[in-house]
């Protein structure tokens, strides 16, 4: 996919619906789900969380963290942690819009904001919170044929995705971000996923 096919998908389509559970006293938290264009395509860049953090240690996500007072916005809150997490420069960012917000289990509430990553610049892993960075061409995760569910009655989901790619599997919020962004850019293949019994 064209970084022009993806604006004109994401910017024309309308977002899905999508309703999930909140409760009183969520913190706020966001993060980047940045998009860099490559010779071959479009990548996202991931993280894989160091498994020292408190929360979530160990699993792939995006850079993002927890809103700070300091912050004027959520948005400023997801472009600060990308420069703390992954180096990745403000002015290299560009937004293209967001997805809806997203409780997870450690009682935050998580706005993802996607954004255009200008290439031309090296990564770096902040070692206290990242383990490793790497790139999955957006082809390969946004495909819903290839995403697996596993549905959880009395949870605080009833289902939770599941993508695989090469030895590594997505999963958890940052999987269930990626599948609302893969609806949104392919809307007539939302009803597909393959069932975990």
């Amino acid at each position: 996919m064209t970084k022009d096919e993806f604006l004109r998908r994401f910017q024309l389509q309308c977002r899905p619906q999508v309703k999930r559970p909140q409760w009183a006293n969520m913190r706020q938290a966001a993060v980047l789900v940045p998009i860099l264009e490559q010779a071959d395509g479009l990548h996202i860049i991931l993280t894989r969380r160091s498994q020292n953090l408190r929360h979530h240690a160990g699993q792939i996500s995006f850079p993002g963290g927890r809103y700070d007072e300091t912050d004027h916005s959520l948005f400023q809150t997801a472009v600060r942690e990308a420069q703390e997490e992954i180096g990745l420069p403000p002015q290299a960012i560009e937004l293209v819009g967001c997805l809806s917000d997203y409780p997870v289990i450690s009682n935050f509430i998580v706005r993802p904001f996607v954004a255009l990553v200008q290439p031309g610049f090296k990564l770096r892993a902040n070692p206290a919170e990242v383990s490793e960075i790497f790139t999955v061409p957006i082809n390969e995760v946004l495909q819903q044929q290839q995403h697996f569910v596993y549905r959880l009655p009395r949870f605080l989901y009833d289902r939770v995705y599941f993508i695989p790619y090469q030895e590594r599997t997505i999963w958890g919020a940052t999987a269930g971000m990626l599948r609302e962004l893969a609806d949104h850019i392919y809307p007539d293949q939302q009803r597909l996923h393959k069932e975990i019994l």
